[in-house]
């Protein structure tokens, strides 16, 4: 009785010193600047700054190592413990997983070398790791940064994905977060909240979390996605969570890119080179190119357009290939194939000039060999069913077992469906069963109309509105080796993968996304890797690793400066946070362009200091009468933006989107840069009662020294005549010319102002006297006044008022 007393005795000791040490710790790692501490629950019990000694974990929740989801549900370890540098984590449904550790100078890496009862498992997560560090969120390249500490986490394979498996598509969503005083420099929504592309780092309330994942492909699963409620994720054997690996380290706020360029070097990851440098640090990673079309015949003229802007980059702009997904050049421009290309490429390499172009990733064209004759069975498919009944090679409605895959009309762009090696496009679905595909063309993209038998698979074909079908992973590889030999062969020194969302048709999310430029940079040469551009329609926390930059903003849909410009302003704090280029997108320059949008983009460009893409195609070229001095402007201002010589103060001014400003050369290699102040007024055509005038009185006001005034007048949608202008009331100036729809007058100081067409070809000339221009400062009005002609429904003339700030001095050492 006393052994049994005491023996009770003994385990209630044992199990009170258990239940008063619950973070009992199994190892410690410890890098350069960060140590953490592991428990037998296999979870974080600290982060801490070895400098300073400051702990950032999250005290408020369980931070454990990895967990893993079965039958939907995430379970965390039950507990955990050490076999040399291995920890074992212990889960419910006998499932044990045995991670690797290794401790490196500037990090700590976490592998999964094994786990039990894997079939049930269905993927498994690293994190999230809650900490108390929000002054800077890095979402995509996985970092968060307080006023001296950062930690980040790396995913150290392409099938580790950034992020949390919020969606079974394994898209990363954007998330409205609200965030007082964000102290990440974003422009907030109305409500507060900021917009965040949530991925490997997350905003929370208390702070900021870091997270990836791992998912078994070995069954086939559904997803939604494409505007499709339901699409087949095919089985892809990548070995599943098994080898999934991170990297997690801490380090000084001022180290954070340093560091991760020095995972990147010791994990084996992508680290391209620009001429040499990083290209996440090279001085032209965020350089300007200029995109205009070439061919065999006339690229010398595109090169001397290049330099004639100052730029060392040329993007093909045209149809550079026949079809898409076999990638054959178009022989209207390059009918010397691959040789001619390369040829090109070694004319511009000669006068210090890069080529480049643009491909949409894996959407294929229907008049691709991937599509016909023979359509290859690798083609992306939303699900498949089965014939029911025999079909000829002329029946025009084919009975399916089940119409869920094929009534699924949205984004249904071709409405194509595959049986056996032909493909059948077809009108619709019947509304009840027997479930038929109606009015169908045999036969479609010029395959040949085959008898079939019933019990036969058919399959919907996935498609983009570009009117393209798209790939599965084996297909999706294999195009990225097409793009690659292109550029082996060649010598392209710059790509743009747009299209990189149509990848998600392999059914693997963002891990498909990141697959093709992966495959393409692994394929390519060494000497293409060290001196590459790579520009990218949109980002992944792995593909962070290979791409130079995201660029885009599109020019189509409204004017120079109105075109997606709230989005290319959102994205440069995007940009900065996550340590890429600051780049703009794309701008089009039309026979219409004046000189003062142009100085319009590039003061963006300097206040972010973000290159963009010009399109100077062959009509503008031709017609625009300011061509000459745009190119110029264009190399003076980037000059000036790539060697780091405006100061913060302009910059700062400058990020205002109203702010103007205008470089005028004052000697070889000297810059005088004027802040503009510019007044933009508009007089309408006006009907009012007999004796009511009819002019427009405008107020602006000139805070700077006594100047004459510039003065900018469009005639729009009629012609004008009898135009003048009266100053302050008092001195009235009459204009002795008439102006046509579209013509402009424009005066920049001088006994003279000038007449130029709508595509600033200059028209006439008159003598104007400065004087009556004159302004000191303060306020001022300007009383505008004319006489409208063959008028339109938007019938008026706009006036631009421009006055100079003293010159701020720039110069550029030779």
């Amino acid at each position: 009785m006393k052994k049994i007393i005491i023996i009770s005795l003994l385990l209630n000791i044992v199990f009170i010193s258990c239940s008063r040490d619950p973070n009992k710790k199994i190892i410690d790692i410890t890098t350069n600047s960060l140590k953490t501490t592991i428990n037998d629950k296999g979870a974080f019990v600290n982060f801490i700054d070895i400098k300073n000694g400051k702990d950032y974990i999250s005290k408020d929740t369980i931070v454990s190592v990895m967990s893993i989801r079965i039958d939907n549900q995430i379970l965390h370890p039950i507990f955990a413990s050490l076999n040399r540098n291995e920890i074992i984590l212990n889960f419910e449904n006998d499932v044990v997983a045995h991670i690797k550790v290794e401790e490196k100078e500037t990090h700590f890496t976490l592998e999964l070398i094994s786990i039990t009862n894997k079939d049930i498992v269905e993927l498994i997560v690293w994190g999230p790791y809650p900490n108390v560090i929000n002054k800077i969120i890095s979402e995509t390249v996985g970092v968060v940064r307080g006023d001296e500490f950062a930690l980040g986490i790396q995913a150290l394979n392409i099938k580790t994905l950034g992020g949390y498996p919020w969606n079974e598509s394994d898209r990363m969503p954007a998330f409205d977060i609200f965030r007082e005083n964000d102290p990440n420099n974003m422009k907030p929504n109305s409500d507060g909240s900021v917009l965040y592309r949530v991925e490997a780092a997350k905003p929370t309330a208390s702070g900021s979390s870091l997270q990836a994942y791992c998912r078994n492909r070995d069954k086939e699963r559904f997803f939604e996605d494409f505007n499709h409620k339901k699409i087949v994720a095919p089985i892809y054997n990548d070995g599943g969570v098994i080898g999934s690996k991170i990297a997690i380290f801490g380090c000084p706020v001022e180290k954070t890119l340093e560091t991760i360029g020095q995972i990147e070097i010791t994990e084996g990851l992508p680290h391209p080179m620009i001429n040499g440098k990083w290209a996440k640090t090279a001085p032209n990673a965020s350089a300007s190119y200029l995109i205009t079309s070439f061919t065999e015949d006339n690229v010398d003229q595109a090169i001397e357009l290049t330099k004639k802007a100052g730029l060392k980059y040329l993007y093909h702009y045209g149809k550079t290939f026949e079809n898409w997904g076999q990638f054959d050049l178009y022989k209207g421009e390059f009918p010397n194939g691959i040789e001619g290309l390369k040829k090109c490429v070694e004319k511009a390499e000669a006068a210090g000039i890069k080529l480049g172009t643009h491909v949409l990733s894996n959407f294929i064209t229907t008049n691709d060999p991937y599509v016909t004759p023979i359509p290859d069975k690798r083609l992306a498919k939303v699900g498949s069913s089965i014939i029911t009944n025999d079909i000829d090679a002329t029946q025009t409605e084919i009975l399916i077992k089940s119409p869920e895959f094929f009534n699924q009309m949205k984004n249904n762009n071709l409405k194509t469906v595959v049986i056996n090696n032909e493909l059948i496009r077809y009108g619709s679905v019947s509304k009840e069963a027997p479930w038929r595909l109606l009015n169908c063309q045999r036969g479609a993209f010029e395959t040949e109309a085959l008898t079939h038998k019933s019990g036969e698979k058919i399959s919907k074909l996935l498609d983009h509105s570009y009117k393209v079908f798209l790939t599965n992973t084996d297909l999706t590889i294999e195009m990225s080796k097409n793009i690659a030999n292109l550029y082996n062969q060649t010598g392209l020194r710059q790509i743009s993968f747009d299209g990189l969302e149509g990848n998600r048709s392999t059914g693997l999310g963002t891990y498909g996304e990141s697959l093709m430029p992966y495959v393409w940079y692994n394929t390519l040469s060494d000497d293409l890797k060290s001196h590459l551009i790579i520009d990218a329609s949109r980002t992944t926390h792995f593909f962070w690793h290979i791409y130079t930059r995201m660029n885009w903003g599109e020019p189509w849909y409204a004017g120079f400066r109105e075109s997606q410009t709230e989005y290319r302003m959102k994205n440069q704090p995007y940009f900065k946070r996550n340590f890429m280029p600051g780049m703009l997108g794309w701008f089009k320059m039309t026979p219409e362009t004046s000189i003062e949008d142009v100085e319009w983009l590039l003061t963006r460009s300097a206040a972010h200091n973000a290159g963009f893409a010009f399109i100077a195609g062959d009509e503008a070229i031709q017609k625009n009468g300011n061509k000459n001095k745009i190119l110029q402007l264009i190399g003076d201002w980037e000059k000036i933006r790539l060697k780091g010589l405006f100061t913060k103060n302009q910059i700062e001014i400058m990020k205002d989107i109203d702010t103007e400003y205008t470089l005028v050369t004052s000697n070889e290699n000297e810059f005088d840069l004027h802040r503009v102040n510019s007044s933009k007024f508009t007089h309408n055509k006006k009907v009012r009662q007999p004796g009511e005038p009819l002019y427009s009185i405008f107020n602006f006001n000139h805070s700077g020294e006594e100047q004459t005034i510039n003065f900018i007048i469009n005639a729009i949608d009629c012609d004008i005549s009898n135009i003048t202008m009266e100053m302050d009331n008092y001195k009235k100036i009459k204009l002795p010319v008439s102006l046509k729809a579209g013509e402009i007058i424009k005066y920049t100081g001088g006994p003279k102002a000038y007449v130029y067409n709508i595509n600033w070809n200059l028209i006439s000339e008159f003598e104007i006297t400065p004087s009556d221009l004159k302004v000191s400062s303060g306020d001022h009005s300007i009383t505008f006044d004319c006489k409208f002609n063959n008028s339109g429904k938007e019938a008026k003339a706009k006036l631009e008022v421009r006055t100079f700030a003293p010159a701020e001095k720039i110069a550029i050492s030779k």
